[in-house]
């Protein structure tokens, strides 16, 4: 039976090679080198037009010029990026051959430059000489800029024990990133991808495409910067493939999406292969006994860990009360205890109260005796049920107009209530902490939202932003560290589109779980706000 998604995407799918009915592999449209020169301001360039498909990347490599050098003589290039049939500038004295005659290497690694490194240094890092890397990346001068991209040249009579790997000057000031021995790094990276897409069903998985949509263009991304991606794609509603597919040989495995499919994935692929839970935040308890599994998702467990935190942060003295709110006869009986586990373990001291949404007409009185008139009153609602919740933020309305200072601090959940008046939520000055959160003012979201709709002629939905988020994220660590990725998870958090990715380890045998949260205030004046970045766990 064949289960390989036969989806046609737009030209994004240009950028991987999937097995079976997309297993072709991505190639460039050649660059040849420009017959045509112009002098401009004394200095003489090549005037190369653009072709579709090609890249800032190997226009750089054909002409044998760093980017820095192409956004020099190109200033619009870096705001507007290329164009097909453009015309742009290449300077012509960092060509000294022709493509026939000029041999750049076909074996290199990419070495950024530090704050401290020169030619000389870096040179000797990796035992080449400093004409080695001039030829190899263009230069005509010997003076590099911080966080420049250089390719290290790694031949046969070049390449020494030095180059395997990397100075432990790596990790000294400036870089807190851990140095990376040069052969971990994999310029190739078998990837799977297993989504309940419902292809050949009346009714495809929307969530799933617009997923699938989200990851192709990070993967574009990172195969523009020169790693080779082959991207197995699964309909996995016709069941799961078998383990000697592309499974076997996989680096790693991107879903499915239930917890139960999840298990079944991981008794038929192989132990080193690491297994990413995309989307379901019930899967969590499977990252305790599988070393293998990654938990993408925040529990709602570790939001309202993170709410906790918040208010011992913002409780400015003990004149401010905090009131924990339960529904009377709510199943969620663990995760309430877990909530005064963690709020007597910060030293929060806090009353609780709990009632039955029929209760609710009688319950302003008993709060009340347990707040303050004089100072802030913090309260914690812990439920999920939309009655119950609407419920207590209706009375708390009722009590802020009886001149009570009320800060609430509700779960994630509470933004997707429909029967909630969003007034009442801004009243209460609503305290949440999430899994997904995207701010429409940050640059980078801009960017990928502009780049969506011309793609895909539609809006990115929150699955298309959690597919790119998790492409980045993870198939970047698996190029940055080869075979051992997974060891870095713990010190390698990264702030993405949608979502943080901040990694903890599940038990000394077990998997990994995300830790990152982010913070979003209702003010006021009608507007939400993202407080800090979601790794510190507040305000930068």
């Amino acid at each position: 039976m064949k289960y390989l998604l036969n989806i046609l995407i737009s030209a994004v799918l240009a950028a991987v090679t999937c097995s079976g009915l997309a297993a072709q592999e991505y190639t460039p449209v050649p660059v040849t080198i420009s017959k045509e020169k112009v002098k401009v301001d004394g200095r003489i360039y090549y005037s190369h037009i653009v072709l579709e498909r090609q890249t800032l990347y190997s226009i750089c490599k054909a002409y044998g010029v760093t980017l820095e050098q192409l956004y020099e003589a190109n200033p619009a290039l870096k705001e507007n990026g290329l164009k097909k049939n453009a015309i742009i500038l290449i300077p012509a004295a960092d060509v000294k051959k022709s493509v026939s005659d000029r041999k750049l290497p076909k074996d290199y690694i990419i070495h950024t430059v530090k704050w401290y490194e020169d030619l000389d240094v870096i040179a000797g890092k990796y035992g080449v000489t400093v004409e080695a890397i001039m030829n190899a990346n263009g230069l005509t001068g010997r003076k590099l800029s911080r966080r420049q991209k250089l390719r290290i040249p790694m031949g046969p009579v070049l390449h020494t024990a030095a180059a395997d790997s990397v100075s432990a000057a790596d990790t000294s000031a400036g870089n807190t990133t851990p140095a990376v021995a040069a052969d971990k790094k994999k310029d190739k990276l078998n990837a799977v991808l297993l989504m309940p897409f419902n292809a050949s069903g009346e009714k495809p998985r929307t969530g799933s495409i617009d997923f699938y949509c989200g990851m192709l263009m990070a993967v574009k991304q990172i195969g523009d910067s020169g790693i080779s991606i082959d991207l197995s794609v699964y309909d996995i509603d016709g069941g799961l493939p078998s383990a000697g597919d592309k499974i076997g040989e996989s680096d790693i495995i991107i879903g499915p999406v239930s917890a139960s499919s999840l298990s079944d994935v991981m008794a038929i692929c192989p132990i080193n292969s690491g297994i990413v839970s995309p989307l379901d935040h019930k899967a969590e308890y499977l990252a305790g006994n599988h070393s293998n599994f990654i938990q993408a998702p925040t529990s709602t467990l570790v939001l309202y860990e993170d709410l906790a935190r918040w208010i011992k942060e913002e409780r400015k003295d003990t004149s401010e009360r905090v009131v924990v709110i339960y529904e009377k006869g709510s199943r969620k009986i663990e995760e309430m205890a877990a909530m005064n586990t963690i709020l007597e373990k910060d030293g929060i001291p806090f009353s609780s109260f709990s009632y039955s949404i029929l209760e609710g007409r009688d319950i302003q009185e008993p709060l009340m005796g347990m707040m303050s008139m004089t100072a802030p009153n913090r309260v914690l609602v812990m439920s999920e049920s939309e009655a119950f919740v609407n419920d207590v933020v209706r009375n708390l309305n009722l009590l802020i107009h009886s001149e009570y200072d009320i800060v609430l601090y509700g779960p994630s959940k509470i933004r997707s209530f429909e029967t909630i008046e969003v007034d009442n939520l801004h009243n209460t000055g609503l305290h949440t902490s999430v899994a997904y959160f995207v701010d429409y003012e940050s640059q980078k979201v801009k960017d990928f939202v502009k780049k969506y709709r011309a793609l895909y002629n539609t809006e990115p939905t929150p699955y298309a932003f959690q597919g790119y988020d998790i492409a980045s994220y993870f198939l970047g660590m698996c190029t940055k560290y080869g075979e051992d990725w997974e060891r870095h998870l713990e010190t390698d958090a990264e702030s993405l589109l949608q979502a943080d990715f901040k990694f903890v380890k599940a038990g000394e045998k077990g998997g990994f779980v995300n830790t990152g949260a982010r913070r979003i205030v209702y003010g006021p004046d009608y507007t939400i706000t993202l407080c800090g970045d979601g790794l510190s766990g507040g305000k930068e």
